[in-house]
């Protein structure tokens, strides 16, 4: 009730543009990108909050230290080793197979700026899983953000990774100059 609340004055105050499509109906990997800047994450929490959406995200273990952990966790966070990625990839899987139901929140295009490709961690994820993908987007210069379409991938990476590029070809994040291409080194690998 309080998040909704708070979505609500959010959305009203903010020059911001809530252009969405419904939510998933269940759970699915939510594509967040192009992630361009520390304001997606107020962005996906005000969307998530807006249409009533349990997320879950994906940060970097540090952000779950000291004061800012508990905050964190209760916001939906879930800590990343980077130094061993499989190992989240594993503990999402079982999460999803205990029968946990959330929308967990990816960045592919990862931190916020200095990648050529998208990690795959999000694909890998929901192909494991058989969750669907929802494309979540923002994009400054239209000053709109909000979920695009829910679809199950096909396991053909690169025309899965096809769609996906169609969709966000004019999106350009909170910060355009640093948008990453979707693209996956396995695409590379495939072809």
């Amino acid at each position: 009730m309080l998040r909704r609340l708070l979505s609500r004055a959010f959305w009203s105050l903010s020059r911001w543009r809530l252009s969405t499509q419904p939510g998933p109906d269940r759970s699915t990997v939510l594509v967040g990108a192009p992630h361009t800047s520390n304001w997606d994450f107020v962005l996906m929490l005000a969307i998530a909050w807006r249409l009533g959406i349990h997320v879950r995200w994906l940060g970097k273990h540090s952000l779950f230290v000291g004061w800012r952990g508990p905050l964190m966790r209760a916001l939906g966070g879930i800590p990343v080793d980077r130094s061993d990625p499989s190992r989240v990839v594993d503990d999402v899987v079982a999460r999803v197979h205990a029968g946990e139901e959330f929308c967990l929140v990816v960045t592919p295009d990862g931190t916020r700026s200095g990648n050529t490709h998208w990690k795959s961690g999000f694909y890998r994820i929901a192909r494991a899983t058989g969750m669907p993908l929802t494309l979540g987007y923002v994009d400054r210069p239209t000053r709109t953000t909000g979920l695009g379409p829910t679809f199950t991938l096909t396991g053909d990476v690169t025309a899965d990774m096809d769609r996906i590029r169609a969709f966000y070809a004019d999106k350009g994040g909170v910060h355009p100059h640093k948008r990453v291409e979707p693209r996956l080194r396995e695409e590379e690998r495939e072809g």
